[in-house]
């Protein structure tokens, strides 16, 4: 009997999609899956275990070898730099990073500030455009920062766009487009390449046969 293949998953909308994803490449995963409060769910008949986590811890958990793999946003990989293999795009949980702020406003010349979850990764960004910001990490509502004046703009995900208009933000810059990630523990995938080829490539069927089918 094969040894289960450990995989942490984040919870809300990667977690959704990826549930789908899962289900449509054929891994039996019960009915009632998505609405379980456990923290670890054992699927016996696939030797799978999953592990749902906050979308910041998933690469933690792989780095260290507690999960074999994760599914985690490229954006968390971009800020976070972690030691994992990245196997494949999954294309789903679509967004993008971008520089947004008061509409009609300049940055300020002589010390701007920058307000965002993703401190490394503005932080590059900037560098790339030859500015000099101050970086200030936030942790939520990110929107709030322009509006009470800590910041000149805000770097944060963009999904619809909706979040920016409904608070009187808009983008000034588009940085990179996100969507979510297949990883894997490099010792993991050593040990147990088999079983991980195997769901790579059964999940690569199915996006090849979702960008077929796309309008």
């Amino acid at each position: 009997m094969s040894e289960f293949l450990t995989v942490a998953m984040p919870k809300g909308r990667i977690f959704e999609e990826a549930v789908e994803l899962l289900r449509m490449a054929g891994y039996r995963l019960p009915p009632e899956f998505e609405d379980s409060r456990k923290l670890i769910i054992d699927v016996e008949e696939e030797r799978m275990r999953f592990i749902l986590a906050k979308p910041i811890d998933v690469l933690t958990y792989v780095e260290h070898g507690v999960a074999d793999l994760g599914i985690a946003g490229k954006d968390v990989m971009l800020e976070e730099e972690r030691d994992v293999y990245e196997l494949l795009d999954l294309k789903i949980s679509h967004c993008y990073l971008a520089v947004a702020g008061l509409p009609n406003t300049k940055m300020n010349d002589v010390a701007p500030k920058v307000a965002t979850k993703y401190p490394n990764v503005a932080a590059a960004y900037f560098r790339e455009q030859g500015e000099q910001v101050e970086i200030i990490k936030l942790n939520g509502s990110i929107e709030l920062a322009p509006l009470i004046g800590l910041s000149d703009r805000i770097v944060d995900i963009v999904s619809t766009g909706r979040t920016l208009k409904e608070n009187g933000l808009v983008e000034y810059e588009r940085i990179v487009d996100i969507t979510s990630r297949l990883v894997v523990n490099p010792v993991s995938y050593r040990m147990k390449d088999e079983r991980i080829s195997e769901l790579v490539e059964r999940l690569s069927t199915v996006i090849e046969e979702q960008i077929v089918h796309q309008p």
